[in-house]
This record gives C-alpha cells, structure tokens and sequence, in this order.
C-alpha cells in the first residue's frame, strides 16, 4: 500500500471516507440501545465528523453477556494456541492491508500528525498483535517438583471476560497493547475507547471479525467513562479490568472494582517523568534533541513525556539554549501534511488545560524561555507551541502535576545525590531519563530511581520485548512482554498422587 506523499493526496482520501460510528456487539454494528450519540468533532478544524453511539448499562451488559456466552462455548478460549496465533497474525496484516484509511482515522479524530499516525500508532498497533500472536504458542506451563509418585502441573487458564478501557492519546496503540495478550491467550473483550477518540476501535473491530475472530469475542462500546466506563467497572461478570488513563480515574476504577465483584484491576495510569542531565553527558546535542522530542512529540499528550528537565548547574544554561532551538522545528502545523512534525492537541478543553498551565508557570515566577501561547486559531482548530520554563522548583504546579501538553519544567541540580531526590520526589513513578558517560553513575542513579522504565543516554527506548508500566500512582501491572499475559490469565495448580 503506497503512501500519500502531499498534504492534499491526504486530504483527498479524507473526502472520500466513511466513517462508522456506531458500537460493535456480537459482530455488528449498531446504535445504543438508547439511540444516544455524541459529536465527534476534529480538532484540525473544529468540523464534525460523524455522530457516535453513546453507549451505558443496556450496552454493556448486553456485550458482556455475549463475551461471556461465547468464552464459555470455548469457540475461542478452548481453540489451540497455534489456531489463536493465525488468527492473530491475520488481523496484524489486515491492520497493515488498511494503515492509509487507519491512519487517517486517527489523525482526524485526535489531531496527531499523519506521519506519526502511520509510521508509529498502526505500525506498532500492528506489531503488537503479532508479537501476541508469535508469543502465545509458545509459553509453557510448568511442573513442580514432585516425589515420585505425585505429578504438580502449574497451568493459565484465560480469566473470561475482560473489559479495557483505553485512552485518547494514542487510540489505536493502547487498544492493541491490551487487546494482543487479551485476545492471544483466549479471553473474550468488551472494549471502551475514549469519547475523544474512539474511531479506530470502531475500525478495528470489522478487520477482528475479517481475521477470524468470532462474532462476541471483541465488542466495542464507545461512550463516556462516567456512563458506559462506570458500567463495565462495575459489571458482576467482567472478571478483569485493564485501563489506561489519569491517575485520578484509575483510583476511582479500584473503587468499583471493590464495590462490585472484586474484579482484578491493572493499571498504567500517569506520568511526570524526569530527564536528567549531567554535566558529562556524552553528547549534549544529542541530549537536547531527545528532550525536545520527548516533551514536543504527540502534542506532548504522552504518559512518559520528559516533562521534568533536571539539568546539572554546569549545563544548564547551554542545553536550555539547544533544547529552544530545537524545538523551532516542532512549531505547529496541519496534521494531514506529511512534513507536519506536531499537531493538534485532542480538543478545546485539553487546549485549555494546557494554557492554565502556562498561566500557572508564569504566575509562580518560572521563567518563560520558549513557546507559551495557542497558534493557528484561524484554521478553527486546537494547536499550542511547546513551551519550555527555567527556573522551575519541584513544588511548582507545572513541575507537580501532569500536564499532557507539551510543557517542559527545566530543575537545575547539583550532584547525583540531589538529581535522585528531585527525581523521586512525585507521586509518580512511570519512566525516567539518564545522561552521563559515567557507567557507575548511571547503573547507580538508575538503581535508585523509583521509576518502572529508565532509560541511559537516549530516552523512550524499548519495543515489544520489554515490559512497560511504573511504579507507585503510574499504576500496576505491565503492558508489553511476557510479563502482560499475567494480566489475563489464571494460575492453576493441580495436584495428582498417582
């Protein structure tokens, strides 16, 4: 599939889309049982773009009553690994046969630029359901050691019905991250995509049903958290809850997991990462632009953005100076045009939270180096420049508090022992960035840094092998790897005296 190479080849494509906003249960589309929709508005332009089901109760006890009636048919859950891995890897090609009309999906509907769309969100949406796929065929249950005339077999069972509600930023990728090892291990999933972006899980489901997935495996219920979100999280016959989101709406998720059935709940929730930068950093250009893209990329609407810059005081002044004049190549422009590097943020209120932020920023007495204002109001779109303040302390709101817009808080330190204790001084505990040539300083600093995922002299690393999630109020659980098929299955011990 070629890939359209001008802005208006794009736009071409958009003009001629259909898009489906309905939800998908038991292998069809269809309105809300109570013929409830809500505007999908893009924010590139403010235009509408189609009217989505709004899903509550009568939907999701109706999907998850046909997940659970066709997990315990055991057309799915009981189908030998090596079948669940063809399917697999047949909806991983149908993924990749429709990443044009995928990618434009995603663009329209949450404002990322369409390189990124493609290259990044189907790609890697794409490669997660293989890798689950590849994976599933060959995990091993175990034996324990016996005596002689005992046999203990150690066996994972799927857990039923899973519900995962996913969010708005990077639609696609998170639906896969989860729906790879749900699906792959035998599970039936009801999946709730955020209101702000739910048009590739719409998508997605008819290319579920093309690979062979079977009718009431996946259902797709677009809708609000407060509605349909609360429904499931509350629901007597979900067995688990995946989610990724803020961490406020996390710690209510628990809530009703313990108010309803005592679902298991795992969680990938927020993020305010430090990047940390010391005086012998290897390659200080090389640091800059990895901490423009770390706050620039996405709109700066990523969990593990490098929100927090903490600078040793013998580079401070020279990386603030690369970092501004990197981020001169990370300004705003139209999503659709393939040369466009960052676009728009989801929609007005996200636009608006960023901006109280920079309010904030100023109001607290950190010092404006770059950015800092809305751009291209005109288009009737939502865009923002990244921002960058100095002069920031760790008690600051725009150092404190998760942000996800592309708002860079730059913490002078000095020493390693300072740089941990700024580092580890948040609620949050997601990822973090090292730079030192020093190898003992960065196994050290990397040891004490309470931090799920760190990365020396580059930052966000990692692919479908290493597991991904944090440490205290970034969540539990991990997506990714090996380790995320613990999420969804059951240990079994059977015990035989022979």
């Amino acid at each position: 599939m070629s890939t359209p190479k001008k802005r208006s080849e794009w736009e071409s494509l958009a003009a001629s889309l259909s898009i489906n906003g309905k939800a998908f249960i038991n292998g069809e589309y269809q309105d809300a049982f109570s013929g409830n929709t809500f505007d999908c508005i893009s924010p590139i332009d403010g235009r509408l773009l189609v009217k989505v089901a709004s899903c509550d109760l009568a939907d999701a006890n109706l999907a998850v009553a046909n997940g659970r009636s066709v997990f315990e048919s055991g057309v799915w859950s009981q189908q030998s690994p090596v079948k669940r891995k063809q399917v697999m890897i047949r909806f991983a090609e149908l993924l990749e046969e429709n990443a044009n009309e995928l990618a434009l999906l995603e663009t329209l509907d949450m404002g990322k630029p369409i390189r990124f769309s493609k290259a990044v969100d189907v790609a890697g949406a794409a490669r997660a359901i293989r890798w689950s796929g590849e994976a599933i065929d060959k995990i091993y249950d175990e034996l324990a050691p016996t005596a002689h005339n005992e046999i203990g077999m150690i066996t994972r069972e799927p857990v039923g019905v899973v519900a995962a509600i996913v969010p708005w930023n990077f639609p696609m990728l998170m639906a896969c991250w989860k729906l790879g090892p749900a699906l792959a291990t035998g599970n039936s999933v009801v999946l709730k995509p955020s209101e702000k972006s739910p048009l590739t899980a719409i998508r997605m489901a008819q290319l579920a049903i093309e690979a062979g997935i079977p009718q009431g495996v996946l259902n797709v219920l677009p809708g609000f958290g407060h509605t349909v979100g609360k429904a499931l999280a509350l629901h007597m016959d979900v067995d688990t809850l995946v989610f990724t989101g803020s961490t406020k709406i996390a710690k209510q998720l628990m809530i009703y997991a313990g108010e309803s059935n005592m679902k298991r709940v795992w969680l990938e929730a927020g993020g305010k990462s430090p990047n940390i930068v010391f005086n012998d950093a290897p390659d200080l250009k090389a640091a800059a632009v990895a901490a423009a893209e770390a706050i620039a990329f996405n709109q700066g609407e990523v969990c593990t953005a490098g929100s927090r810059l903490l600078v040793e005081s013998g580079v401070k002044d020279e990386l603030i100076a690369l970092i501004a004049e990197e981020l001169a190549s990370w300004h705003p422009g139209h999503p659709l045009d393939p040369a466009t590097v960052s676009g728009a943020v989801v929609d007005k209120q996200q636009l608006d939270t960023v901006l109280s932020y920079i309010k904030a920023g100023k109001d607290e007495g950190a010092t404006l180096v770059h950015g800092g204002s809305q751009v291209m109001a005109d288009t009737g779109g939502v865009y923002v420049q990244p921002t960058v303040f100095s002069n920031v302390n760790n008690h600051m709101k725009i150092a404190s508090e998760e942000i996800f817009g592309p708002v860079l808080s730059v913490i002078e330190f000095n020493g390693m022992e300072e740089a941990i204790l700024i580092a580890n001084d948040t609620i949050y505990g997601l990822a973090a960035g090292v730079w030192t040539a020093d190898i003992s300083k960065a196994h050290k600093t990397a040891k004490a840094l309470r931090a799920g995922m760190v990365w020396i002299n580059h930052y966000d690393g990692g692919d479908m092998t290493a597991p991904f999630g944090g440490y205290k109020q970034s969540g539990n659980g991990r997506d990714k790897s090996l380790h995320s098929f613990d999420k969804y299955t059951e240990l079994k011990a059977t015990w035989i005296v022979l």
